[in-house]
């Protein structure tokens, strides 16, 4: 299996695992009363697994990211653009006169 796709599985399961411990926060601490919907109502179990479910799409989303972005190599080169002179500009600016019909300025 390539490497990439190791790296894949293995931060998808750590970002569900994050957003399983997310979710049991969320109840424990009975945030906007969770708790009590969710074991009290009926489907109240579809709920908490839709909450599992869908956190952790997003938190293996930004599990992956993050390790991707981690993947980067530092380059201690230093990278600048050539550096033109800046184009001189005039001292003082002069107001030109434009002119314009009556017709024109009433629109």
């Amino acid at each position: 299996m390539p490497e990439l796709v190791k790296l894949y599985i293995r931060q998808v399961l750590i970002g569900f695992g994050l957003a399983a411990i997310f979710v049991a926060l969320l109840i424990w601490t009975n945030v906007a009363n969770l708790q009590h919907l969710i074991f009290n109502a009926p489907g109240g179990y579809l709920a908490l697994f839709l909450l599992v479910f869908f956190n952790g799409i997003v938190f293996a989303g930004v599990q992956f990211a993050i390790a991707v972005m981690r993947m980067a190599d530092d380059d201690d080169e230093p990278k600048g653009g050539q550096r033109d002179a800046l184009p001189i500009l005039p001292r003082r600016l002069i107001p030109m006169p434009v002119k314009i019909n009556a017709d024109e300025a009433r629109r």
